[in-house]
């Protein structure tokens, strides 16, 4: 039998780098082929932020960098095919994400940057995109969309497992052998303490929470942060930028606060927004695998950890894909449903009206 070669594509929130895996579906289960990750530059990054915001002449600014970043792509897929030996004749098709800088599904859009006929052209490989749209205009949120891959790669028969993603945003999963699939946004993941980090320290983010140990949790400013209308939401629920911001932070500041203790209250948070969602709509679960950049934050792990000493927490290695591919092999997958014609977003995940074919093609 022959392999079957996807290529995923992810560029997360945190706007750290681009994610690319080469996955083969011809093996049970598919085989992680070769990754690549292609950091961004400084001004790419800053352009990015920038457009989160309203701003003179956007929609150029837009079309402008959805091309640089098609480039930037590209760059990272041919990198990856070169290291595999693989030619992109050989690739069926590659599902890519695009940068998300607006998710506003209540107002009926969630806009994911990129140019994906340009992106097919230089790599000479047909493009799955746009996953989001359909679920969205079948009432839904169009996130997260991860669960229904983690559903196909990591449901167990017997085990209730919980897998958190801590990327720039947080969700969960659970996947119950004795319930359907149910997952959501929890909040905040990397994304306000790398922004803070950044501001405060320089450094793009708090390297294993070291910065973060040295300070203190505010009770008073975690309640706070906490009291957003967010965290009281029942699922289907997903979030962004568009809510969890510095200038939301700074709303909550009274201008006191020694910043390492911001930082200490941030990275609590994150902790409280996961372990609460748990334990109020997850108590039975019995194992919780963590994947993202956050799984690299020791001090955040050793947290959740800490909340749950009755449950197995673990890295999502030990299930079979390494913490920082998980995202990017699950776009692969998506482009494989989407080639094959088939569902992949979970009405009750996401809130749709129904299970929809996601994704548009660009053909090579």
């Amino acid at each position: 039998m022959g392999q079957e070669l996807y290529v995923g594509v992810m560029s997360g929130t945190s706007l750290d780098g681009i994610d690319v895996v080469l996955v083969d579906f011809s093996l049970s289960p598919p085989k992680l082929v070769k990754t690549y990750f292609l950091p961004y530059c400084a001004s790419l990054k800053k352009d990015l932020l920038a457009l989160h915001l309203q701003g003179e002449n956007e929609l150029h600014r837009s079309a402008l960098l959805a091309n640089v970043l098609s480039s930037s792509y590209a760059q990272a897929i041919n990198n990856v095919l070169i290291a595999a030996e693989i030619s992109s004749e050989s690739i069926i098709a590659m599902g890519c994400h695009g940068q998300t800088i607006r998710h506003c599904p209540d107002s009926g859009y969630s806009i994911q940057l990129f140019n994906p006929a340009l992106l097919a052209e230089l790599t000479g490989i047909t493009v799955a995109a746009d996953f989001r749209s359909r679920d969205i205009a079948a009432g839904g949120q169009g996130a997260p969309l991860v669960p229904a891959f983690h559903q196909a790669c990591f449901g167990h028969q017997t085990s209730h497992r919980i897998i958190v993603n801590i990327g720039g945003i947080a969700n969960i999963t659970s996947l119950s052998p004795e319930d359907i699939v149910i997952g959501f946004d929890c909040g905040p993941g990397n994304m306000l303490m790398d922004a803070w980090c950044f501001e405060n320290q320089g450094q793009s983010y708090d390297d294993n929470g070291n910065w973060a140990s040295k300070g203190e949790s505010h009770s008073l400013l975690l309640e706070a942060l906490l009291s957003y209308p967010f965290f009281s939401l029942p699922p289907p629920k997903s979030t962004g930028r568009d809510c969890f911001n510095l200038d939301w932070l700074r709303m909550h500041l009274n201008g006191t606060e020694l910043p390492v203790d911001v930082q200490a209250t941030l990275l609590e948070l994150t902790v409280q927004s996961i372990v609460r969602s748990i334990q109020s709509y997850f108590p039975a679960a019995t194992e919780i695998y963590l994947c993202g950049g956050g799984a690299h934050n020791a001090r955040l792990v050793n947290r959740i950890s800490e909340a749950f000493p009755e449950k197995k927490v673990a890295l999502t290695d030990q299930l079979g894909i390494a913490v920082d591919w998980v995202e990017a092999f699950a776009f692969a997958w998506l482009a494989r449903q989407t080639i094959h014609k088939k569902p992949s977003n979970l009405p009750a995940v996401t809130g749709a009206k129904g299970e929809r074919i996601l994704g548009a093609i660009y053909y090579a």
